[in-house]
């Protein structure tokens, strides 16, 4: 048997190395699965976390998407106790991006969810994490750091929509909520108003 000659998007210098980006730091969590047959990526899925929350730099979000959250060490926790959840991307505030699930793979950041008349939104989206808090507005890096990936993502792979955790999941999320700036997103991004929540 000959081994295959290495594609483009395994050159060294490639943006994508199976599935993991390659301006974002790794930290691979354990909660993931495969997606369905012939699942694709078509939508990006925008939340909001911070742990705890409204405080930003720490480890928290990190600790809960590897499953090494100490549930005693802030009282929000106690809610979180046993939860297994990721995201394939985190955006802190000042930009700093980092990967926990390769965008090959289901990460567990959709929940119960219906968009583009599908449940199960987690089978066929990526999901993108802003450190901050539902409703709150965003920094500037965060929103260079958002646009540069979604680019990246949308040139990977068959995107047409991207979306809120509010939008796929109402009355149960509220995420990134009003502060987030959706037209400051299209414009950077330079795709057409049917991809985005209407």
């Amino acid at each position: 048997m000959t081994t295959p000659e290495p594609t483009a998007a395994d050159a060294p210098d490639a943006l994508w190395q199976q599935g993991w980006y390659r301006y974002a730091r790794r930290l691979p969590s354990p909660n993931f699965g495969e997606r369905p047959p012939h699942a694709r990526v078509e939508l990006i899925v925008v939340h909001a976390i911070s742990l705890p929350p409204g405080e930003y730099g720490g480890d928290g979000v990190h600790q809960l998407f590897t499953n090494t959250l100490d549930w005693g060490a802030h009282p929000c926790y106690a809610a979180l106790r046993g939860t297994e959840v990721s995201a394939h991307w985190f955006i802190r505030r000042d930009g700093a991006l980092w990967q926990y699930v390769s965008a090959r793979h289901r990460a567990w950041h959709a929940g119960v969810s219906r968009y583009l008349e599908r449940d199960n939104c987690n089978d066929f989206s990526v999901g993108i994490e802003l450190e901050g808090l539902p409703g709150r507005h965003f920094d500037a890096a965060q929103y260079e750091s958002l646009g540069s990936l979604c680019a990246a993502i949308a040139q990977a792979h068959p995107v047409c929509a991207i979306a809120g955790h509010e939008h796929i999941a109402p009355g149960r999320k509220r995420d990134p909520g009003a502060g987030f700036d959706w037209p400051r997103l299209r414009a950077m991004l330079g795709w057409r108003a049917s991809f985005f929540p209407r």
